[in-house]
């Protein structure tokens, strides 16, 4: 597998397969969060600062029938352009005769942005036909969309096979790939992963993954409650998947055989709605009242997951402990970014695991405090599970 730094990209036109499936605003269309597009940047700026041509190809949302004006790529060619400082230029299809015809004319220096890729059906049934298409706009292939890794689409792998000297990953897929594979292999002990989010179903694979390699796992958000209440618990009307209560038993158990600590939140703040203006109390975990939900951790389970983080050498965040959108149900996730972020400077490896973890250290104004924050929510998450990336094989092979 040949690397970025060893193509030779002078007068050549480099497709590039990026994730700029970034939020708009409703009303004015611009892009919320341009993070995503800034990721992909150094890749761009290299092929372009060593004489090459970009043709850069995403997909955006999720279209159900053909093109739709909400799903153009159209919409952040503003964002692109003053982010790169140049005028970009758009092709409205990304395989007609006029995408060849504009791609054909590119000059060094110059970029072109391809319509939706999902603007085709080919593309999500991982169509090599339609790869095939997409192929003939460029002399060699570039996958930095990580966000897009684990999908065995015609963009992010078909691509791939026809450019059998010439694919390579982007600066940000390497970084996603080198710094999730130093969290599983070569992380520093005692390693904490902090696991999060609505519901065990989601997580069950990462957190067995994690039990043959974890020291401490600190279990948070709507998912803690089942396993309370597998314990014997009463957690009121509190998030549960009573299908999970035995996959919640063997975890347990299994952690014990392995010598890993499983770390759940002694205390909740409890609602009587899930709204910003519940009412809104504090209870132990284990004795939520009927009537009453556990959506967030309480001040006591901040108190022992900042200690256990404050000892840890490597961290791994993938979910929030509670519904950290809304105000009241907040400090508990907030607790957590500060540890992880205080663990950091005090020589800590942190892995922010996408999506609503890296949305939440984003929000309390962590981003610059933490080793690493992914681009790919449910890349990252497959990763950990053990599972290959379709994406990422496809360069590799």
């Amino acid at each position: 597998m040949i690397t970025i730094n060893d193509y030779d990209f002078k007068g050549k036109k480099a497709i590039i397969r990026v994730d700029f499936n970034v939020p708009l605003d409703k009303l004015t269309s611009n892009v919320l969060d341009d993070k995503r597009i800034r990721a992909a940047l150094p890749t761009i700026k290299y092929v372009l600062g060593n004489g090459g041509a970009v043709i850069l190809m995403s997909h955006f949302g999720r279209p159900k029938n053909g093109p739709e004006q909400q799903y153009s790529l159209k919409n952040i060619l503003p964002c692109i352009s003053e982010l790169l400082e140049l005028t970009v230029q758009f092709a409205s299809d990304c395989i007609c005769d006029e995408a060849i015809r504009q791609s054909k004319s590119l000059q060094p220096g110059e970029v072109l942005v391809l319509e939706n890729v999902r603007f085709y059906k080919e593309e999500t049934e991982g169509s090599i036909e339609f790869a095939q298409k997409l192929s003939r706009l460029g002399d060699c292939f570039i996958n930095d969309a990580f966000g897009a890794a684990h999908r065995a689409h015609a963009s992010t792998t078909q691509i791939a096979s026809f450019f059998p000297a010439a694919k390579m990953m982007g600066f940000l897929m390497k970084a996603e790939i080198e710094n999730a594979h130093k969290v599983l292999t070569n992380g520093k002990k005692p390693f904490t992963a902090i696991i999060g989010g609505a519901k065990v179903s989601d997580k069950i694979l990462i957190v067995e993954n994690l039990l043959s390699i974890a020291d401490h796992i600190i279990i948070g958000g709507g998912m803690a409650y089942t396993f309370i209440k597998a314990l014997g618990g009463n957690i009121g009307n509190s998030i549960c998947e009573v299908e999970r209560i035995p996959t919640c038993l063997a975890i347990i158990e299994k952690a014990k055989l392995n010598g890993v600590e499983i770390h759940l939140p002694l205390d909740s703040v409890i609602a009587d709605e899930f709204s910003p203006t519940a009412k809104v109390t504090n209870c132990l975990s284990n004795q939520i009242p009927d009537g009453w939900m556990g959506l967030d951790i309480g001040e006591k389970s901040c108190l022992e997951f900042q200690q256990v983080l404050s000892k840890s050498m490597t961290i791994l965040w993938n979910g929030p402990m509670g519904v950290f959108e809304l105000e009241p149900f907040s400090e508990g996730t907030k607790s957590i970014a500060t540890a992880v972020a205080s663990a950091t400077n005090n020589g800590t490896f942190s892995l922010i695991g996408g999506g609503d973890s890296a949305a939440a250290i984003l929000k309390f104004g962590f981003e610059d405090e933490v080793s690493y924050i992914s681009t790919g929510g449910g890349a990252l998450l497959e990763y950990f599970e053990g599972k290959e990336l379709p994406g990422v094989i496809a360069i590799q092979n």
